[in-house]
């Protein structure tokens, strides 16, 4: 795989883990290039660097070496060189863009906006050097989210009426022609609640549906039992006997008396609401099958997603065949 698009439902991790398999996949000496198209400044924020600017620049180094470097495509810079390259116009390009022409032009048709990032996109997936070598292994997107993306990739759909000849259907088809490849893979991110695991599947199916190759699926802060299936079923089934917590407590010297009878009454509690979540998260497993894709897990991590934290789920990618 060449261009791996990742998407996924807000608040689940979506831009933390398209950094993290980009930092996978240039491990052991190979080249990555990173784009984010929603002008959030995702990027930067992971990898606590300043703004970037809209040219490709190295912001890491992978294990066991490699370098992932970073774009952050801005539609209006992206149609200023589409117009250079295209028409040789990008002065007067700027000229446009100071009248507004720019923004107007792609609200009236936000699929031309598409075109114009996944185009760049794609453009860096395409390139070589001189000696005729991939400049990029791999190009990882941090693409909008999961119900928007068939119609941000299905490019040649969107500007099939705004423009049926000529050079933006041209480069419209080649971007297609590079989405819809076996070389490209659309990823999915959820994490394991009912909301996110259905648009997932919803996700999953309008892709297929649309033409455009699913990948895998990759389920985030996902949390460890931290007690044995033994008691996780006799908790779920109402059957979980506090008493055994009780002379727990006493016997470690944590508590004693009522103390102990309360405390025990609060952590098995603790201990049934845990049960009750570790089910849910089972069936939601079962659902994600369903969709016929690989699937990886990401710990939660406890501490939050710093800089180490990427690189500890970069490995984890690694590690499970991802990347």
């Amino acid at each position: 795989m060449r261009l791996h698009v990742v998407t996924g439902k807000g608040g689940t991790g979506k831009t933390t883990v398209a950094a993290a398999l980009a930092l996978a996949l240039a491990s052991g000496g190979k080249k990555v290039l990173l784009v984010e198209v929603e002008g959030r400044q995702g990027i930067a924020q992971i990898f606590d660097l300043p703004p970037l600017p809209y040219e490709e620049r190295r912001i890491a180094v992978a294990p066991s070496g490699g370098d992932v470097y970073a774009l952050a495509i801005d539609p209006e810079d992206a149609m200023l060189e589409y117009l250079e390259m295209f028409y040789g116009m990008r002065r007067a390009g700027r000229a446009l863009s100071k009248m507004g022409v720019v923004d107007f032009a792609t609200t009236i048709a936000p699929g031309f906006r598409d075109v114009l990032v996944t185009g760049k996109t794609t453009e860096a997936v395409r390139r070589r050097n001189r000696n005729g070598r991939r400049v990029y292994d791999a190009v990882v997107l941090d693409a909008p989210p999961t119900g928007r993306i068939t119609r941000f990739l299905n490019v040649t759909q969107e500007v099939a009426g705004l423009a049926r000849m000529g050079p933006i259907k041209n480069h419209s088809d080649l971007v297609s022609s590079v989405v819809k490849s076996p070389e490209t893979a659309v990823h999915f991110v959820t994490v394991l609640e009912e909301m996110p695991v259905q648009e997932t599947l919803d996700g999953v199916a309008e892709v297929r549906s649309a033409g455009l190759p699913p990948g895998g699926i990759f389920v985030n802060m996902v949390r460890e039992s931290q007690l044995p299936q033994s008691a996780l079923d006799q908790a779920a089934t109402g059957r979980f006997d506090p008493g055994e917590l009780v002379l727990g407590l006493k016997a470690a010297g944590l508590a004693d008396g009522a103390e102990a009878t309360a405390l025990a009454e609060a952590l098995a509690e603790e201990v049934v609401e845990h049960a009750h979540r570790t089910e849910l998260e089972r069936a939601e497993r079962e659902s994600l099958a369903e969709a016929g894709l690989p699937s990886f897990e990401l710990p939660l991590l406890a501490d939050g997603v710093d800089l180490a934290g990427l690189y500890e789920l970069a490995e984890t990618i690694r590690t499970q065949g991802a990347a």
